[in-house]
């Protein structure tokens, strides 16, 4: 059914406008009690083999929205309902910004993708840390934060800016993601470089520290598919000698070297970050030589082209306790979280794991013996 929706109506219309179009119907229902109620029984049926612990978050399963779905936190209790087991809004910024200007996102259906340019739009840290705050929970989620550089504020300047968005928004965080991935904030991903990280991540972690007393904010960095593989590793060493508590792998990629030929080449030379299916492969490449490095010192959280329960499977096999996805969400409709949960209940099950936790990192254990 929702494959042809698609491609009567959301295919032949602008993406950007679609995503505002979808986004809007999501929150109207999520707004209205039993409505709400019927369409999260239907979509969203718990599975107790399921759940999962990370960070010492407690969660209904290990597979949540990614960041940049909801930049602003307004649709938590919606994606919720949907049956998203934790939701990470952002990129948020510590100054309002209305990013780079349209077209900025691109629908390569064939190839299953995405590509954007949207450049952090969003309100700002202080309008999201408000609006966290005054949120009513209807439906209990983890939500985690992802922050990100102002573009306006030069590189020299961006420790502070991120301080900045960290005393904000850490209260209202179940987790913190630091993000230096994006490609398309000038200079934003030379920040992954150990030398610029090494301080970045030591002072956002002392920010929410001394924002939140009561509580440890988990602190997660989020890396992109491009680096090297030496570079991951020392990512990796990074991560595991300041006590982060997790790791993304991974962002979009500026390669274009995953897609088919069916794509118009048009779309494929548009500039962005590439998601979707043609970043499978890489993106389970750099979480397996993560999991390989810190094993179980570190979270690892899986994203990048995961269509199905089978991609989300072979993510937990090869290190990863936590699963996201965003752009197969575009193509497959609201139906995919049920269908998810479904696949990872039954592969577990009919596998020689007791729980979700023993199934983490098995493949990759098993080639590094």
């Amino acid at each position: 059914m929702y494959a042809l929706f698609f491609r009567l109506f959301f295919r032949r219309m602008d993406a950007e406008r679609a995503h505002r179009l979808a986004f809007g119907w999501l929150r109207l229902a999520a707004a209205v009690p039993v409505l709400r109620t019927f369409v999260a029984a239907a979509l969203a049926p718990r599975h107790r083999s399921l759940r999962t612990e990370a960070f010492g978050l407690r969660m209904h399963g290990p597979f949540g929205l990614a960041a940049g779905f909801d930049k602003n936190a307004v649709a938590v209790d919606a994606m919720a309902m949907l049956g998203f087991d934790h939701v990470e809004i952002g990129t948020v910024t510590g100054q309002p910004q209305p990013g780079n200007p349209p077209r900025r996102l691109f629908r390569l259906v064939a190839d299953r993708a995405l590509i954007n340019r949207m450049g952090f739009n969003n309100d700002g840290s202080t309008a999201v840390a408000a609006r966290l705050a005054a949120r009513r929970v209807v439906f209990r989620t983890t939500v985690g934060v992802n922050i990100g550089k102002t573009k306006a504020v030069p590189e020299e300047e961006a420790v502070a800016d991120y301080v900045t968005s960290t005393e904000r928004l850490a209260a209202h965080a179940d987790y913190l993601v630091v993000n230096v991935s994006s490609p398309n904030t000038p200079g934003l991903r030379d920040l992954q470089a150990a030398s610029a990280l090494r301080p970045l991540l030591t002072a956002v972690r002392e920010a929410a520290d001394r924002a939140v007393t009561g509580r440890r904010v988990p602190l997660l960095v989020k890396i992109a598919p491009d680096l090297a593989d030496e570079d991951v590793d020392a990512v990796a060493d990074l991560a595991v000698e300041l006590g982060l508590d997790g790791i993304i792998a991974t962002n979009t990629t500026i390669a274009r070297d995953g897609l088919g030929l069916r794509s118009a080449p048009a779309l494929v030379a548009e500039t962005g970050g590439l998601s979707g299916a043609p970043l499978k492969e890489r993106s389970l490449e750099v979480l397996r030589r993560l999991y390989a490095r810190v094993g179980d010192r570190i979270t690892l959280v899986g994203v990048g082209g995961i269509e199905d329960a089978e991609d989300a499977w072979q993510r937990i096999l090869a290190g990863a306790t936590l699963v996201q996805g965003y752009s197969a969400f575009v193509y497959r409709g609201p139906f995919w979280m049920r269908a998810m949960h479904k696949g990872l209940a039954a592969r577990l099950a009919a596998g020689p794991y007791e729980t979700l936790a023993d199934a983490v990192g098995a493949d990759t254990r098993k080639a590094a013996a």
